[in-house]
C-alpha cells in the first residue's frame, strides 16, 4: 500500500504544471474528445512507466544496498530541484494523421521519455523493490489524477502563479523523500 500511495502522490504532484498537462489541454482543445485522449494517456503511461518500473527493479537487484540508498536519496533531491525548472510547451501537430487516441498515446509516450516523473518512477521502483504492480498502478493513477482535471479546470487554474506554486510544492516533496531515503 505504501508503494501505491507514494507512487501516486509523487507522480500526481510531479505532473502539476508539467508539459503533459499542457499537452492534455492542447489535445482537448484540438479534438474535443476527452475519453479517447484520456485512454491514450493511460496506455502511454502504462507502457512508459512499466518500462521504468522494470528498470528500477533491475537496478535494485544490481546495485549494492548502501550505494542504492545514496543514489536514491540524491536522485529524489535532484528531482526536487528539477521541479523548480519550468517545462517548455509541447507543440501539437496542426494536421494530425491519427485520431485523438493514437495522437495522445504517441505524444504522451514521447513526452514522458526522460521526464522527471519517469525518473521518479524508476527511483520509486528501486525504493519499493519487487513491487512492480503497486508502483506502476500508483504512477499511472497519479498521471490520470494530474491530467484528468485539466480537461475541465485548466481555464480556471491555468495561470502562471498556480503553476509556479505547484512546482515549488512538488520540489519540497521530492527533496523531503530524498532526505528521508538518506536517513
Amino acid at each position: 500500500m505504501e508503494a501505491l500511495f507514494s507512487s501516486f502522490l509523487l507522480v500526481a504532484l510531479g505532473e502539476i504544471g508539467d508539459k503533459t498537462q499542457l499537452l492534455s489541454l492542447a489535445l482537448i482543445l484540438k479534438f474535443r474528445k476527452p475519453w479517447p485522449i484520456l485512454a491514450g494517456v493511460v496506455v502511454a503511461t502504462l507502457l512508459n512507466h512499466g518500462a521504468s518500473v522494470w528498470f528500477g527493479d533491475w537496478l535494485a537487484g544490481a546495485i549494492p544496498g548502501d550505494w542504492l540508498r545514496w543514489i536514491l536519496g540524491i536522485s529524489f533531491i535532484g528531482l526536487g530541484l528539477w521541479m523548480l525548472i519550468p517545462d517548455g510547451d509541447e507543440k501539437v501537430d496542426e494536421n494530425p494523421r491519427f485520431g485523438p487516441f493514437l495522437t495522445a498515446l504517441v505524444l504522451f509516450f514521447i513526452a514522458e521519455i526522460g521526464d522527471k516523473t519517469q525518473f521518479a518512477t524508476i527511483a520509486l521502483a528501486v525504493q519499493f523493490k519487487d513491487q512492480f504492480w503497486p508502483v506502476l498502478g500508483g504512477s499511472t493513477l497519479g498521471m490520470i489524477a494530474a491530467n484528468l482535471p485539466v480537461i475541465w479546470l485548466a481555464h480556471q487554474f491555468g495561470g502562471q502563479r498556480f503553476e509556479i506554486w505547484a512546482h515549488r510544492i512538488s520540489a519540497v516533496l521530492f527533496v523531503g523523500f530524498g532526505v528521508w531515503a538518506l536517513v
